[in-house]
């Protein structure tokens, strides 16, 4: 293997001698279809839309009573079929513009791997891999393919995602890697094995990558109130059939006179009533449009469901680097570790260059390292002679290189090492207070600099142990004893323009913002201050080393906590489970592949654009320009998408509850059904339907309050209740007092037109209350509808389609005596609820009330 270099996409890659496949072999196996394709996806596909939207229980129980409708000659009464057909047409056309909306999108934030093929090095996308490619695997990478190290520098893996042990493991040529597992340090170039389904790990990876399917408090309220009507439906449809063909005579008369078709039409009104049929359709459409919304700020959605755990948001942990920071970093000097001068430092500064330079000079450098190199590009320093190296690695927190005559060289946190090198000492029998001595002035300096808003690195040298060899250090990674520091590298982030207003809009929104980083507490301290995380307050910063093992304590102990330092990616994913365990909804954000298990953790995972491949795996949103200001839309949406679909979820169950009320009344009191499907169709269009779309898409910055499904059931209860109680009292009545026989069609079709205006001018206090405030837009929506309903009864060929018709004479003052009783009945239910509201509190407060 030749020592040369090569570049590719700007990184740098060591030239071997291997020279992969060549075309036509790449060709032979792709026909052969031994290809790394796999049906994971970050959108659901054309078929699986179509499906949800179509092939729903209540769609077919509507489907059912359409057919049932037509087949008795009454295709007027049919019409609500055709609303739900236009309704899930809608849902259909929307969720597949999302998906390709989504789907463009996620292109861009696909991670290339690159391979090596007729002896160049390219890029390619993973499922472009076929068997029998040769694959680099870099550092932040997943491994896409099961393969068969050829090369390694050092690759380290986190095989979590397979075993489920967070420690890392280190490969050694001719050691198989399997899909799923993650870089966390070095890189290797592999020969895959197993491509696509057959891989070992397949099944594991998508499970790691997206599409983790999020079980919200919305979708959770409105699958049980589907579960419950669906309990419901069946045995009421069942009743009402029964006691409509007893209003006509009983079943033999229905049959011999035909009026089973009458006792059909009226046993499908209460079955329409009841069916929240919009509700499913208007939930998956206002996720695939603000899906839409968020793709239009470069905010990749990568499962639907999570837009409405935005909502409920109220703990944000953030990762400085790549989020308050751009990532950018600069070298700003190197200085002796315990003075302002080289000349009394035990180092000098050539060999301090010299060892941070190569220790910098990795296969694949990170961002500090790069910017090292930068540093000292200038001073035309070359690469020196190595007989080892241990990249750096996320976990361990430092790196380490070995001269030939034994001599270390370790850069990396400053506490980090001390605190290692200590412990080496220790574990060597010698006494740790000389390590304890040589470094305590080294950190009074580190802190120094840090609170300038340094990021600072240690450079210290120490030997290797005797009989210890370069290979053993390397197989067996951990600090030297008897170190002694040599330098401090001092860099700096830029921080972004954006970071201060953004991190307001949340303080003013009530979000808890956390920056939780592997960099020294002091400096990100500094850095928080500086874009004002809390305020006017100034930070609260801990080392993440001495925070409580304890998940409960360390729960409490975060309550006061505004900054964490030092914190290993393990420590990470404690933090948000420890966040979970005071009931907090946590979102985290993250860049790097030590963010992952945090990610994973926390109930939304945000990556940035330019994260490490397998970060955005794991991510259920992606920035894809990296810019942590769309982070206030994406919230502001979530909370759009809560809100709204409470009222519209209000406005469905209302009608729910009161359909199921008077079909109960019915079938007691054995009374032929006070209307049509016909006036459920228009009524529920100008009160709910139509309606429920404006509203459900409406701005709303509402912050979310735990207890959906709570506060839908509480409205809907007394609206119902009120319309089903007004509707039965004039269906009892008015008969007697007007003196009307309802065996009689067109007595029916009187009694029939005024319990149906009750059931509107209800349905419009119930929308006025859904669409509260209306003193704006949402006044001029309720009359708008309202008056576009009673406009309807005085234009013939809708109010004959309808079988709507006014009243004359003393059968009009009955209708607006029996419009006041319902309109009084209405405000006794309501204040009724809020009575009971008080007595049987359940409205707990909450963390976000």
């Amino acid at each position: 293997m030749t020592v040369t270099q090569g570049t590719v996409a700007g990184t740098t890659m060591p030239q071997v001698d291997e020279r992969g496949l060549d075309s036509d072999a790449v060709q032979i196996r792709v026909e052969q279809g031994q290809t790394n394709h796999t049906d994971d996806s970050t959108s659901r596909s054309v078929a699986s839309i179509i499906r949800a939207n179509v092939f729903t229980l209540f769609n077919g129980i509507i489907l059912t009573a359409m057919i049932v409708v037509l087949l008795t000659g009454s295709w007027k009464d049919a019409v609500f079929g055709l609303v739900i057909i236009i309704n899930t047409a809608i849902g259909i056309v929307t969720e597949l513009r999302a998906k390709v909306t989504l789907d463009r999108l996620s292109i861009l934030v696909a991670s290339p791997v690159l391979v090596r093929r007729n002896g160049d090095d390219v890029e390619i996308a993973p499922s472009e891999i076929v068997l029998g490619d040769l694959v680099w695997i870099r550092a932040g990478e997943q491994v896409p393919a099961d393969a068969t190290i050829l090369h390694t520098w050092g690759l380290e893996l986190d095989e979590s995602m397979l075993t489920g042990e967070s420690r890392t493991v280190r490969k050694q040529e001719g050691e198989s890697v399997y899909s799923g597992s993650t870089a966390v340090s070095g890189m290797a170039l592999v020969h895959v094995d197993a491509v696509g389904e057959h891989s070992y790990a397949a099944g594991l990876t998508a499970q790691a990558k997206v599409y983790k399917r999020n079980l919200s408090d919305l979708s959770r309220g409105i699958n049980t109130i589907l579960r419950v009507m669906s309990f419901v439906v069946v045995p009421l449809c069942m009743l009402l059939i029964w006691s409509q063909l007893h209003t006509v005579g009983g079943l033999g008369n229905a049959i011999a006179t035909g009026a089973w078709r009458q006792a059909v039409v009226s046993a499908v009104a209460g079955v329409v009533g009841m069916i929240p049929e919009g509700l499913v359709l208007l939930t998956s459409l206002n996720f695939a449009i603000a899906a839409m919304r968020l793709a239009r700020h470069n905010t990749l959605v990568q499962d639907l469901e999570s837009v409405e755990t935005l909502a409920r948001v109220d703990c944000l942990n953030l990762d400085k680097t790549g989020t308050i920071t751009d990532g950018g970093i600069v070298a700003d000097a190197l200085v002796p570790a315990t003075a302002d001068d080289w000349r009394p430092a035990e180092t000098n500064r050539d060999e301090a260059v010299q060892a941070t330079y190569d220790l910098c000079n990795e296969e694949n450098p990170n961002a500090t390292g790069r910017a090292a190199m930068e540093l000292f590009a200038a001073e035309h320093v070359r690469p020196g002679e190595l007989a080892a190296r241990i990249p750096f690695s996320s976990s361990r927190k430092w790196s380490a290189i070995v001269r030939a005559d034994g001599t270390v060289w370790v850069m990396g946190a400053p506490e980090v090492l001390a605190r290692g090198f200590a412990d080496a000492a220790r574990n060597a029998g010698s006494d740790a207070s000389a390590a304890d001595t040589a470094f305590a002035p080294v950190l009074e300096r580190v802190q120094a600099k840090a609170a300038e808003g340094h990021r600072v690195l240690l450079i210290a040298r120490a030997h290797l142990a005797q009989g210890q060899t370069a290979a053993s250090f390397v197989d067996s990674p951990a600090l030297p004893a008897q170190a002694r520091p040599a330098a401090l590298l001092l860099c700096s982030e830029r921080i972004r323009s954006d970071a201060e207003a953004t991190l307001r809009w949340f303080r003013d929104q009530g979000v808890r913002c956390r920056v939780i980083s592997g960099d020294n507490p002091t400096t990100v301290r500094a850095i928080a201050a500086n874009v004002k995380l809390t305020g006017d307050r100034e930070p609260v910063a801990v080392d993440a080393h001495d925070l409580p093992q304890d998940i409960d304590e360390l729960s409490r102990a975060l309550e006061s906590i505004d900054v964490v330092g030092r914190v290993l990616p393990e420590q990470k994913q404690a933090i948000v489970k420890a966040l979970h365990a005071s009931h907090h909804v946590v979102a985290m954000t993250g860049d790097g592949v030590n963010d992952t298990l945090a990610l994973k953790e926390a109930d939304l995972g945000v990556a940035m654009g330019n994260a490490a491949p397998a970060t955005k795996a794991v991510a259920e949103l992606v920035l894809v320009d990296s810019k942590f200001s769309h982070l206030p839309d994406v919230v502001a949406r979530g909370r759009q998408v809560m809100a709204n679909m409470e009222r519209v979820a209000s406005l469905f169950l209302t009608k729910t509850v009161y359909s199921a009320l008077i079909s109960l009344g019915v079938v007691l009191l054995a009374m032929p059904f006070p209307y049509l499907p016909r006036h459920i169709s228009y009524i529920g269009a100008l009160t709910i339907g139509m309606p429920a779309f404006i509203l459900a898409l409406a701005p709303n910055t509402r912050r979310y309050i735990p207890g959906f499904l709570g506060r839908v059931v509480r409205f809907a209860l007394p609206g119902g209740i009120a319309v089903g109680l007004s509707v039965l009292i004039a269906e009892a009545s008015m008969p007697g007092v007007l003196g009307w026989d309802l065996s009689v069609p067109a007595d029916l079709a009187w009694q029939r037109s005024c319990c149906a205006m009750i059931v509107f001018a209800l349905g419009v206090l119930v929308l006025a209350l859904v669409a509260r405030p209306l003193a704006s837009w949402r006044g001029v929506l309720v009359a708008v509808f309202a008056a576009a309903g009673v406009i309807g009864l005085f234009i013939p060929p809708v109010a004959d389609f309808f079988a709507l018709h006014i009243p004359q004479g003393g059968a009009l003052v009955a209708l607006m005596v029996a419009l006041l009783a319902s309109v009084a009945i209405f405000v006794l239910c309501q204040l009724a609820s809020r009575v009971f509201a008080r007595i049987f509190s359940h409205n707990r407060q909450t963390r976000q009330s």
